[in-house]
């Protein structure tokens, strides 16, 4: 993966997005053939800017935080632009799969969960060696938060965990099928151990053929492996967790295993913020703002994300 960084394309194709109080300039970048992205740069760049780096969610999720399946919402574009007109420039990707390869799309029996680490790596490698940025600090959402946690240790000068799970995926599933699905969980729980033991099985239950199809069975069971808890543990540089008090699908208590097994680490848990970075003050607005593309996210999200960037 270390030679994907010599492959690198900077597209000419810059952009002005008006905003409000100042200009942002946006460059696509293609970091190599399987790595496209939007990079933010604040009106005004020295030597003392730094950069953070976005890792997209679970699933078909993209640059801006839209999904295929959840719908468009562009989470991770609002939140890029906030903090640009922050100073902080900004860089955030498509995960592999999202983009074609040759007019292929890549096989997903062979992808795992370290090739989103690598990838998050090598992103990381490429700005490195631009020698551009004072400090790189990682932000990852929701899965992102582990892809990001473990391709920091080492590599990063700061850590962000917004929406990040405190717990292995399998314990994360079986809760979550209890809660939704009680009927379903012994079968679950019998399928996640076979995973958990490094084995791949035939699932004939059509009601879970999403969750356990054979394709993506490498994959989880790649993704069971690590344990945020532990991973998190590892890292010795500047960290926050985020998490927010209306989000249905990572519950506050996850922000505060990842921040008790580490101490040094601030904790932010913002009132009324959704699983995407929304405000919501009606319960019955959350699912709907997965589909809103001008919801903005709620602003104090930024400017916690932005405080702790500029403290490192």
């Amino acid at each position: 993966m270390k030679n994907f960084i010599q492959i690198v394309f900077l597209l000419v194709t810059i952009t002005m997005v008006s905003q409000e109080k100042k200009e942002i300039v946006t460059q696509e970048i293609e970091v190599n053939s399987l790595l496209k992205g939007t990079l933010f740069l604040p009106e005004k760049i020295s030597k003392k800017t730094k950069l953070v780096i976005l890792i997209a969610g679970s699933g078909p999720t993209n640059r801006n935080g839209n999904s295929t399946i959840g719908g468009v919402n562009n989470s991770l574009k609002f939140l890029a632009e906030g903090l640009t007109q922050n100073g902080i420039a900004v860089f955030s990707y498509d995960k592999r799969g999202l983009n074609k390869l040759d007019g292929k799309t890549i096989d997903e029996k062979s992808v795992v969960f370290e090739d989103f680490i690598n990838d998050a790596k090598d992103v990381i490698a490429y700005f490195k060696v631009q020698k551009k940025y004072a400090k790189i600090i990682i932000a990852g959402h929701s899965e992102g938060s582990l892809i990001g946690m473990v391709a920091a240790n080492g590599n990063a000068d700061g850590y962000v965990s917004i929406a990040g799970p405190g717990r292995p995926i399998d314990e994360i599933l079986s809760e979550q099928i209890a809660k939704n699905s009680p009927a379903m969980k012994e079968a679950v729980d019998k399928d996640l151990a076979i995973l958990k033991e490094g084995k791949t099985f035939e699932n004939k239950n059509p009601m879970l053929a999403s969750l356990f199809r054979e394709s993506i069975q490498p994959y989880m069971i790649s993704w069971i492996k690590y344990n945020p808890i532990s991973e998190i543990k590892k890292l010795h540089i500047p960290i926050l967790i985020i998490n927010g008090t209306k989000d249905i699908q990572v519950p506050t208590s996850d922000a505060e295993l990842l921040h008790n097994a580490t101490p040094k680490s601030e904790l932010k848990i913002i009132e009324n913020m959704n699983h995407i970075f929304k405000e919501i003050l009606n319960d019955d607005d959350n699912i709907k703002s997965y589909s809103n593309s001008k919801l903005p996210v709620i602003p104090e999200l930024i400017t916690c994300i932005a405080k702790f960037t500029n403290s490192i």
